[in-house]
């Protein structure tokens, strides 16, 4: 499975989709769980074991409509599970070995389930670009027909229940990861985060809750969802977004106009170092290929797609590289190798 999953795109690396030189993806996860059993925190082994049986039944039933793969954790080797933490399908905490725990991917990827998380259903629908109303559709479309099957704890007044109380009520968390060098470069960021904290949403890094800024990629996500509707949670993550593609791009057209050989020098020589480093550590080849991604999305470096950027982005991460290259690699080999995937794909892609 993840041979197959290596030599081929995930669907936010695409470079599709509405300003997908600025929003790499949309994702839309909802958290549920099974009525009259305890959540995970305070669930039995046995409890747990359960859980995973039932949705392993029910995936496995639903095959016409749910074409897709079951792994479970406790088999899977810690290149195995950096690998999914990397490809954007679980979080760093689910990856711990605890009892019961389970992840459907569909085919194509943009469908994902993690089964005894923090609850006992987390079910997320990524999109390329700016498609939050999309990514909703398809996570929606997913809780209905499992809603069919199984039936979660509600509460009239409270909405769905969930162990975290910040995720009582819909359960709906939407985020997008959006690329926002302009606003760093201007050192406009600052005071952009405050004001989208200050609305009520939360500003991660590229995997998410406890993680760091990397390449400038920021994930941007609802942090409540109690007394809101899912079509309220969509729609002011929207806005926002927006928002925050307006500010960029005017950091962008300032950067142009007011320090344009600066700029470029900047772009072209990140360009020029990825194409003939010996050794790239991982930070490193984040910050150039953000540089990068820049150039592409402004229109000044045109022989490389953003699909291709995209790609390298993933590709150079450490399981990532492991999984490509079929070996697994001390840190030094591994930056030795990163620096040959990345002269070897940007060669190609530039004749």
């Amino acid at each position: 499975m993840f041979e197959d999953m290596i030599n081929r795109s995930t669907v936010w690396l695409k470079g599709s989709g509405a300003e997908a030189e600025i929003v790499l993806s949309s994702r839309v996860r909802l958290a549920r769980n099974i009525s009259g059993v305890n959540f995970p925190p305070n669930a039995s082994e046995e409890e747990l074991e359960q859980v995973l049986s039932t949705a392993v039944d029910l995936f496995n039933a639903e095959k016409p409509n749910l074409r897709g793969k079951v792994v479970f954790v406790k088999d899977l080797s810690d290149v195995d599970r950096s690998f999914l933490v990397e490809r954007h399908l679980v979080s760093p905490e689910f990856m711990q070995n605890f009892p019961g725990r389970g992840l459907y991917i569909n085919k194509n990827e943009n469908i994902c389930v993690m089964i005894n998380e923090e609850d006992h259903l987390r079910m997320q629908a990524i999109s390329s670009g700016l498609a939050i109303e999309d990514a909703f559709d398809e996570a929606n479309k997913l809780d209905e027909l499992i809603s069919g099957k199984i039936e979660f704890d509600f509460d009239s007044d409270f909405g769905y229940l969930t162990s975290c109380p910040t995720n009582v009520g819909t359960g709906l968390r939407a985020s997008v990861l959006i690329h926002l060098p302009g606003l760093v470069l201007t050192r406009d960021i600052d005071n952009v985060i405050s004001k989208i904290t200050k609305l009520g949403l939360a500003v991660r890094g590229f995997y998410g809750e406890g993680t760091d800024i990397s390449g400038n990629l920021f994930q941007i996500s609802n942090q409540t969802t109690l007394g809101r509707s899912e079509e309220d949670i969509v729609e002011s993550l929207q806005q926002v977004t927006d928002q925050l593609i307006e500010y960029e791009n005017g950091a962008r057209d300032r950067l142009y106009h007011d320090a344009r050989d600066q700029l470029e020098d900047k772009i072209w020589r990140a360009y020029g170092v990825l194409l003939h480093a010996r050794v790239l550590e991982s930070d490193e080849v984040m910050n150039l290929l953000s540089a990068v991604r820049l150039g592409c999305g402004m229109g000044i470096i045109k022989d490389v797609s953003l699909t291709t950027i995209n790609e390298l982005l993933l590709l150079s991460q450490p399981a990532h590289l492991q999984k490509f290259l079929n070996k697994e690699m001390s840190a030094e080999d591994r930056d030795i190798s990163r620096a040959d995937l990345v002269r070897d794909k940007l060669s190609k892609a530039a004749k």
